[in-house]
């Protein structure tokens, strides 16, 4: 403190210099209250944090202590218990018992901190805003606590929960989007996947070609005229049930491919590969069902730099 006031008393306005001045510990600055001229900046607050040793409930006081209340957990995740060690008391240098404090939680609630934890680094991974993180971790609570998926792993449920958090928030990612950043494998998420819906007998909206086009598009760095092109022909292809079987991922990709072509834009099989998590020999199965249609499915205002004729056949 000492400290602090020698530095207050060296500060003063060069054109009030008897004035006081006033300190914004927001910001960090020391004002003149004559003129507002800003003395000094970037000032350290050196005092203590508020501190409380008072037991009484009724008593309030400003305490800035512990992470926030997580309402997912029992209690608030508030709960904490101190006692001493098992059998012979400890004792330090003045002879007097040594406490240690310690977080109380139960089985339960560290199963739920572990897949939290999970969920908010995949959700990181994704680049996904927080709200898809804490529709998760709602989820997999539901899950926790109906106890009928006992056996399953819990990274299984925390990755599908994930997934369901995605499509009910409107921005679906794929199985293999988020086998990526878990440490499951594709088709055990997808069976944790069917059995949460199941269980929890909630549904998602089906998910359509048009829910990834645009991010597949940008990621490829395609014009919009392309992606509207791509848009229309995944729609058009699956209106005319010219790919039946097919995922809506797969027919974006072969979409994709074909608008592409036909673009000055070209981009291989590969590209698109990489982006889409397609395979290329599903990409190319899905555009040779495609292509006899083409005329078909492009739409009319399309500009061609390679005419429908030129396009690869596969």
């Amino acid at each position: 403190m000492a400290l602090r006031a020698s530095r207050m008393a060296r500060l003063h306005c060069s054109a009030h210099p008897d004035s006081p001045l006033i300190e914004d510990y927001h910001a960090g600055d020391m004002i003149c209250s004559e003129c507002g001229l800003v003395v000094g900046d970037r000032v350290i607050d050196v005092g203590s944090e508020w501190r409380t040793f008072n037991n009484d409930k009724n008593t309030k006081d400003a305490s800035r202590v512990g992470a926030a209340e997580n309402p997912l957990l029992d209690g608030g995740d508030l709960s904490t218990m101190i006692a001493t060690s098992s059998g012979d008391t400890l004792l330090d240098d003045n002879g007097k018992p040594m406490y240690h404090s310690r977080r109380n939680l139960s089985v339960s609630d560290r199963t739920l901190l572990t897949a939290f934890r999970e969920i908010s680094q995949m959700s990181e991974r994704l680049n996904l805003p927080t709200m898809i993180a804490d529709q998760a971790n709602t989820l997999f609570k539901q899950v926790h606590e109906s106890k009928s998926l006992k056996g399953r792993a819990n990274d299984a449920i925390a990755s599908a929960c994930m997934y369901i958090a995605c499509r009910q928030e409107g921005v679906p990612r794929t199985f293999k989007e988020i086998c990526a950043v878990s440490k499951v494998s594709k088709k055990e998420i997808g069976r944790t996947f069917k059995l949460i819906l199941k269980t929890l007998e909630t549904n998602v909206d089906l998910i359509t070609t048009g829910d990834f086009m645009s991010r597949f598009c940008s990621s490829l760095s395609m014009t919009n005229h392309v992606q509207k092109a791509a848009t229309h022909i995944a729609k058009t292809a699956v209106d005319l049930d010219l790919v039946p079987g097919k995922s809506p991922v797969t027919v974006a990709a072969a979409a994709i491919y074909m608008a592409s072509q036909a673009s000055e834009n070209k981009k291989t099989q590969r590209e698109i590969s990489v982006v889409t998590g397609v395979a290329e020999v599903t990409i190319r199965q899905s555009y040779k069902l495609m292509y006899p249609r083409a005329r078909d499915l492009f739409p009319s205002e399309f500009k061609f730099a390679t005419p429908i004729d030129l396009l690869p056949t596969q």
